[in-house]
């Protein structure tokens, strides 16, 4: 089985007579649900592959094969530290998960260093003109899904994959107000409020729909984050915003900065951000805009 098949299986497919190596990727594999697992699946599968090419036993690796593997993503692959370490927790807990299920005597990942994750985060927001411009440009964009897209990630700091899986039915009241329900990380469910803004950005996109998905790309079908990603760098050149490379998460952090501007205490900004980590926070206000 190639590294790319490893990683493609559920812990439901690994059959009796599969190898070490598959059941133990989806014993791995299936203490993730939803976007969680793709990201997973999707690190997992850079490891694999990395052994592969060098005809190595993931299973009968040890602590030298992995810090090569470090260094690889540093200097060959170029990722910057935060990847490389995303992408080694990975590792190291799917080699955790081995040990605690038989599979392994130890893990190769104990004591092995992983780079130093700079406490500022490399992302940058968009400055408060930057972020009108946006917003106004979506406005008045010919695409209904332009504002709702804009809105729904810079006005409601939702991720994403948050804002690009939401759905005409996830639309609701509680206790008087609108909301709308959002299934986040580790498939935590959570209800969030609709300002005004925001409430009319979504309501201009559903139009008279009365199901499906609330962002739909050109063809009329769900949105991803690579359609929303090209319509966000549209609508930065059509508003004459100055900006390297435009991309979903700057929204979010200027969701986040500008509470933190405006005052809002950091533990209310962690909690409607939804970060499990006031650090997270931390970094993501770090350099969010001056």
């Amino acid at each position: 089985m190639t590294p790319h098949d490893l990683v493609v299986v559920s812990a439901h497919d690994a059959s009796p007579a599969a190898g070490p190596l598959d059941r133990a990727v989806a014993a791995y594999l299936t203490r993730f649900t939803g976007s969680s697992r793709e990201h997973a699946r999707s690190d997992l599968r850079c490891f694999l592959t990395w052994c592969a090419e060098r005809d190595l036993n993931p299973l009968a690796a040890r602590r030298p094969h992995l810090k090569l593997y470090i260094r690889w993503m540093q200097e060959i692959r170029r990722f910057k530290p935060s990847t490389v370490s995303r992408r080694f927790s990975v590792v190291a807990g799917f080699y955790r998960t081995a040990v605690i299920d038989g599979a392994l005597d130890h893990s190769p990942a104990e004591h092995v260093r992983r780079p130093a994750v700079p406490p500022e985060s490399p992302t940058l927001g968009f400055t408060h003109l930057q972020f009108e411009a946006m917003l106004t440009a979506s406005r008045e964009s010919a695409s209904p899904y332009d504002f709702a897209l804009v809105a729904m990630l810079g006005l409601l700091g939702l991720r994403i994959f948050e804002a690009t899986s939401a759905n005409i039915a996830d639309l609701g009241e509680e206790h008087g107000h609108r909301v709308l329900r959002v299934c986040g990380k580790g498939t935590k469910v959570v209800l969030i409020p609709l300002p005004p803004a925001a409430g009319r950005a979504i309501d201009r996109a559903v139009g008279y729909r009365p199901s499906g998905p609330i962002l739909l790309n050109t063809r009329g079908t769900r949105m991803d984050r690579h359609a929303a990603t090209r319509r966000l760098r549209h609508l930065a050149r059509i508003g004459g915003v100055r900006i390297g490379r435009t991309h979903p998460h700057m929204l979010r952090h200027t969701f986040v900065t500008t509470m933190l501007d405006a005052g809002v205490d950091l533990r209310d900004v962690q909690i409607a951000a939804r970060h499990a980590d006031p650090r997270t926070t931390m970094r993501q206000s770090a350099l969010g805009y001056r």
